[in-house]
């Protein structure tokens, strides 16, 4: 029978990774069983970690590498097998976890007896030599994802593209495509959208993209010179299909850095509540609702509500 994980080759890592540990758990298991222990191969590194006294939740799933609430569920398991107890720590609301007189026993048992014989059952899969350059890339492995997740390894690179006249059209679409989503393409809008060198370009302003490995441009940004040194920040899009890949943090964050080079006093936009992802964006990045923008600017659009002033 095809093992299909195996021929997915590299793209199933995780999954063979996966399916590699539950056999190896189901062996340990016996194991443990075997030596008339009421525990599982997962309260192993609990055991562990707590040999040296007490330890917060906290430090103990820093010790262990894994998710706090995965800790706290094993920690449960263990209180009721009579392994561990929690305890005041110092500070009264610091609960520290400590094993009991119980566990004390079970972690030495463990220690002179379960891991080294499951130690060599397992080193018995190498030949000489393999097992300690395995636990190398197994080391590398992790330090790799501490560094980027697979979710922002697999994720297209993003890079800015500067604005010519050959991507007017993108810069039209892919805003025309969110503005009559929601709302509807204003004189305004059309002004800047169909004439983006006249409008923006040759006052004085900038309009970038961003470009996503793959998927060629799927955003764009403007920043339309309204002063002496004012500067809106206007028609920021990402096309619908590049949602997800951070490509509007990416621009927006590229766009603020500009404006500042710009020497952009004040720098501002102008938006509606209904674009709650959006705010939700600018508020993260250094904008905030500001009342004068409202009244000084907030007339150009019909649909405008929501004004914004950075503040870094």
């Amino acid at each position: 029978m095809t093992d299909v994980v195996s021929q997915m080759g590299i793209a199933f890592l995780g999954t063979r990774l996966k399916r590699l540990g539950e056999r190896m758990q189901a062996g340990a298991a016996a194991v443990i069983a075997d030596a008339g222990l009421p525990i599982q191969p997962g309260h192993m590194g609990v055991l562990a970690a707590l040999r040296d006294g007490p330890l917060p939740v906290g430090q103990l799933a820093d010790r262990l590498g894994t998710s706090q609430p995965g800790v706290t569920r094993t920690v449960g398991q263990l209180v009721k097998l009579g392994m561990v107890e929690a305890t005041a720590g110092a500070d009264l609301r610091e609960r520290r976890i400590a094993l009991t007189p119980s566990g004390k026993a079970a972690a030495r048992r463990a220690e002179n007896d379960i891991w080294p014989r499951v130690g060599r059952a397992a080193e018995s899969l190498f030949a000489h030599g393999e097992a300690e350059a395995f636990l190398a890339q197994l080391d590398r492995l992790e330090a790799g994802l501490a560094k980027a997740t697979i979710a922002a390894r697999a994720a297209p690179r993003l890079s800015l593209v500067e604005y010519d006249d050959s991507l007017a059209r993108d810069f039209h679409d892919i805003n025309a495509e969110w503005i009559e989503a929601m709302f509807r393409l204003e004189q305004t809008d059309r002004e800047v959208l169909e004439n983006p060198r006249e409008r923006i370009i040759e006052p004085g302003g900038a309009i970038l993209f961003v470009a996503a490995e793959g998927l060629g441009i799927v955003g764009a940004c403007a920043l339309q010179k309204t002063g002496a040194s004012g500067f809106e920040l206007t028609k920021m899009g990402v096309r619908e299909t590049a949602r997800g890949l951070k490509a509007g943090e990416f621009l927006l964050d590229a766009v603020i850095d500009r404006a500042g080079s710009m020497g952009a006093d004040p720098l501002y936009l102008l938006t509606n509540r209904k674009c709650a992802a959006a705010i939700h964006l600018y508020e993260k990045l250094g904008f905030a609702h500001d009342a004068g923008i409202m009244a000084a600017y907030g007339t150009r659009y019909e649909r405008c509500d929501v004004a914004m002033r950075y503040r870094g």
